[in-house]
């Protein structure tokens, strides 16, 4: 392990919501030795025995005062919509100088709101990204290595305290990931193109494919290209309502622009081109090649 992911440690984690993203880190959390106790904080009593059997946490409750009593560290796992509300229920019972990050897709309007409410009691707020994850929801599909090279942007602010976005960068890089800081504006537009657009599109693609319309042949047609292109189509439909309502004004710019593209793609097509249809499907797999050589290549550092 890494000298510098021993440099933090954590009495009591508290995890506000035990998913998928939640229960991985809990579990990377234990495996790593990184906290003493990670409590988990559900909203179904079906939950408390899921997370206890998957071993994501040390304990788990329905009481939100209870979970993040006393913690040292908490890491927000809910879907970005609920976020507020989550905050404000929490801030009586936080203690002052404690520290709080999250795992939401979008940066802007989370790191505002967040860090004008816990500012209010002195707690330190540091927003965070960790761009891995599956089509698989809740804590079942856990995984303990699910961070292992990912990169996981931090996002800190003007006001934000040195010493805290080291301590949000620590925890990250203990579970695996490689760091990366960008302010949350930067974030939210490079994700809207690389992250936000591809789900659109791969939604766009199912709906429009598995149309019940269709012929009956049709899905008996959809072999290993459309699997893999609609993949995360599967992913959790409130978790992405609220990306891209969150982040509208960015993705929108993304889609009009896919838009020009394919729009210029068609023209391409309907001249029966050749030789810049051949380009252009060059273009695309050397750009393809030589990202993912460089991905294969930063994940084996």
């Amino acid at each position: 392990m890494n000298p510098e992911t021993l440099a933090v440690h954590w009495k009591k984690v508290t995890l506000v919501g035990v998913g998928l993203l939640g229960g991985s880190l809990g579990l990377a959390l234990r495996k790593q030795g990184l906290a003493t106790e990670v409590v988990g904080y559900v909203r179904r009593n079906t939950s408390l025995g899921e997370c206890l059997r998957c071993r994501a946490v040390t304990s788990a409750t329905l009481d939100l005062a209870e979970a993040v009593k006393g913690a040292d560290l908490v890491v927000m796992c809910t879907p970005i919509s609920q976020m507020g509300l989550l905050a404000v229920q929490m801030l009586p019972s936080l203690k002052r100088g404690a520290l709080v990050t999250d795992v939401g897709s979008v940066k802007g309007t989370v790191v505002r709101s967040l860090s004008a409410i816990f500012e209010q009691r002195g707690v330190h707020f540091v927003g965070s990204h960790p761009m891995a994850g599956a089509e698989k929801s809740g804590v079942s599909a856990a995984r303990t290595d699910l961070f292992n090279s990912a990169v996981c942007v931090i996002t800190p602010i003007a006001r934000s305290r040195p010493k805290a976005v080291k301590e949000v960068e620590a925890l990250w890089k203990g579970v695996g990931c490689r760091v990366l800081r960008l302010s949350p504006e930067e974030h939210d537009e490079l994700v809207s193109r690389s992250s936000h657009l591809p789900h659109v599109l791969a939604a766009l693609l199912t709906n429009l494919v598995l149309n019940p319309g269709s012929r009956p042949e049709q899905q008996s047609l959809c072999a290993n290209g459309f699997r893999d292109t609609t993949r995360i189509a599967s992913g959790s439909p409130e978790m992405w309502r609220d990306i891209v309502l969150a982040n509208r004004r960015n993705l929108t710019g993304a889609l009009r622009r896919f838009v020009r593209e394919l729009e210029k793609f068609d023209r391409t097509l309907r001249r029966t081109d050749p030789e810049a249809l051949l380009n252009f499907f060059e273009l695309a797999k050397r750009r393809r090649d030589e990202w993912s050589e460089q991905s294969s290549g930063s994940s084996q550092e």
